[in-house]
């Protein structure tokens, strides 16, 4: 983060309040941290499903709530008085597979049970909902625009998607103040392989230390656009306080698309060593070939734009896993 966003943030989020739901797992943890940079007076809200406290270890300043964005009793309770609401509690891609129920539940009734409350607030400046670009599934033409076709192929794909309609219609018919960021493939610190639900970076770093072989689903020629942790959190907390984010969606990535293997043969170069790769048949979630997403709106509108290349992140990554890593 350059000086003049941090500058910009700081006066913002200083002494304000603010509630992250999720803010135990792998964005979530990160998010706080910088917000506590900030000075804010920050409240976490997590199940700790996929989230760990040891995400949050050494932050003494918050307050956390262990609870589900499902007790509507609960969400009443606690949004009071926040001036921001980061609301990244959800299930992910792979629980949503296996139980597309409760995916219903947590991703569209949670994310409701949020609004609800927030409705009747008298403090909010802004609510933002972080969704993912998996809702784009399979896309036409590349890079994706945020006003391009919706593909759904996941039951996450479509709770995701309805938790950013639910978002709209209450900007649009309770001017509750709102933003929503689309992530694309985040990665970075404290995505630890412990976690069943580590996503794929995280897990070939964790091979490529051990020695053990890295698994690739299909050919490795599939693309994404992985995005650095850091780039996220700083779109994020930018969407959370610019006039300019309200009623907006924006995609959140690099606008490059890098294939599996080329990710591999980077991380071969970072870490110095050849690693062993073992192709495998592709799952029923591995159902997008290509990826990468148009950054231009949030640039144009907000000024943001990533400051990591992919091989700076994963640098950093490697870095933290070697640091953090029980072998």
């Amino acid at each position: 983060m350059n000086d003049n966003y941090f500058s910009r943030l700081f006066h913002c989020y200083k002494n304000s309040k603010v509630l992250v739901t999720g803010g135990a797992g792998f964005v979530g943890s990160n998010l706080v941290r910088k917000l506590l940079e900030f000075e804010a007076d920050v409240t976490v809200l997590d199940d700790l499903f996929s989230g760990s406290e040891v995400n949050l270890k050494g932050m003494d300043d918050i307050s956390f709530i262990r609870g589900d964005v499902r007790d509507k009793k609960l969400v009443d309770e606690i949004i009071t008085s926040f001036d921001y609401v980061f609301h990244l509690a959800a299930r992910n891609i792979i629980v949503s597979t296996q139980n597309p129920k409760e995916d219903f539940e947590v991703n569209i009734g949670g994310t409701l049970n949020l609004l609800l409350s927030l409705k009747k607030s008298k403090t909010i400046k802004k609510f933002i909902y972080t969704s993912s670009v998996s809702i784009y599934g399979n896309p036409k033409y590349l890079p994706i625009n945020e006003d391009d076709t919706i593909n759904l192929l996941s039951p996450y794909a479509v709770s995701k998607l309805g938790g950013e309609n639910y978002t709209t219609v209450f900007f649009e018919n309770f001017n509750l103040p709102t933003a929503i960021v689309r992530y694309s493939n985040v990665y970075g610190d404290f995505q630890t392989v412990t976690n069943p639900y580590c996503g794929v970076i995280g897990k070939f770093i964790e091979c490529a230390i051990s020695g053990k072989p890295v698994i690739i689903h299909g050919d490795g020629e599939q693309t994404r656009d992985f995005t650095y942790v850091e780039d996220a959190v700083d779109a994020t907390l930018l969407a959370g306080v610019s006039e300019r984010s309200t009623g907006e969606i924006f995609n959140i990535g690099t606008g490059i698309e890098t294939s599996v293997n080329r990710l591999i043969s980077l991380l071969e170069l970072i870490c110095k060593k050849q690693i062993t790769i073992k192709h495998i048949d592709k799952r029923d979630i591995d159902n997008i070939r290509r990826r990468v997403v148009n950054i231009e709106k949030i640039r144009k509108k907000l000024r943001w734009q990533p400051l990591f290349s992919l091989k700076d992140g994963l640098d950093n990554t490697v870095k933290w896993f070697g640091n953090n890593m029980k072998l």
